[in-house]
């Protein structure tokens, strides 16, 4: 009898979970940006609007002058006409409206590491099923044990955690159920993406179509809502408080590029690892709110790390053979 252990290529995986980590310090990164421009502006759509405004423009310059977006472009439209791809794979940017509104509703009320760990939870819970049914580009993934006890740990990191975010928001620690419906939306925003990469063969057109997307469902989002506002808009003068957008971009380029080497669940925990360690920073350097950083939110980041690395141990698929 001789045991075989089948292994995916290291390689691509490897560097795919490194990209994935960076890509998640750059989403803490901006949820601090787009959380303090909503206190300033008062506005949370509205920043989020910005956000995704900024972002959109950059990409459009960038098609302007990259011939292998406007490719990735044209093949996206020869796909649609030829039905090789739905055309609701091109909705990945709702998914990226929803988060990016949460950040800019919620962080300066629970701070970064409160806001990341929710969005950790909808996130990994999001990210096993959007796996178990195939959406993501990489097809279908089971549902192990070590998933589920990873995803169960996650959720007593939250519970952990929000003690801390309770402690800080009183009454409004509710809010905490805007972050969790946030990652939920970007499991699926990543795995629709995903497949908009690989047909366009362009993370950046990807981008660009979800960034599209986003800037629109915002911008009517926003005009809907303008005749319940009667406050005037002053804009703060800080320029960084404009990059959310640019930020996003490369998240959006690298999630759309990585999750065909390494699935959505993977990557969502990857890209949680990077966010939860650079939200734990900001909140201690830079706090969005006068609590700073509570012990329990560090305890609760720990946990959702444990939880991260549990859920992500490799499967070994065993044949057995005469």
């Amino acid at each position: 009898m001789i045991a075989t252990v089948s292994r995916g290529g290291t390689r691509p995986k490897a560097l795919g979970v490194a990209l994935a980590f960076v890509a998640g310090f750059a989403i803490a990164i901006q949820s601090r940006i787009n959380g303090q421009l909503a206190v300033d502006l008062g506005e949370p759509v509205l920043a989020a609007l910005i956000s995704f405004g900024g972002g959109l423009t950059v990409l459009v310059v960038l098609l302007v002058l990259s011939r292998g977006m406007r490719a990735g472009v044209a093949r996206l439209r020869d796909a649609l006409g030829a039905r090789g791809l739905r055309h609701w794979y091109l909705l990945g940017g709702v998914g990226g409206a929803a988060m990016i509104f949460s950040q800019s509703l919620t962080v300066g009320v629970l701070g970064v590491a409160t806001f990341t760990v929710g969005v950790v939870t909808g996130q990994t819970v999001s990210g096993l099923f959007v796996d178990r049914v195939g959406l993501g580009p990489a097809g279908k993934r089971p549902i192990s044990v070590v998933r589920l006890l990873g995803t169960g740990l996650m959720l007593v990191a939250v519970v952990v955690t929000t003690w801390g975010g309770i402690a800080i928001a009183g009454s409004r620690a509710w809010l905490l159920i805007f972050p969790i419906l946030g990652g939920f939306a970007v499991a699926v925003q990543q795995a629709i993406n995903g497949h908009v990469g690989a047909v366009a063969d362009s993370a950046f057109t990807a981008a660009l179509v979800n960034f599209a997307v986003g800037t629109t469902v915002l911008g009517v989002g926003w005009l809907a809502t303008a005749p319940l506002r009667d406050n005037v808009i002053e804009f703060p003068s800080n320029p960084l408080l404009y990059l959310g957008g640019l930020v996003g971009i490369g998240f959006i380029a690298t999630a759309a590029l990585v999750v065909r080497w390494i699935g959505v669940l993977l990557l969502g925990l990857a890209s949680i690892a990077g966010q939860l360690l650079a939200a734990i920073a900001l909140d201690a350097v830079l706090p969005a709110h006068t609590g700073g950083l509570t012990a329990s939110t560090v305890v609760g980041a720990a946990l959702a790390l444990v939880a991260i690395g549990v859920a992500s141990l490799p499967k070994r698929v065993v044949a057995l053979r005469e």
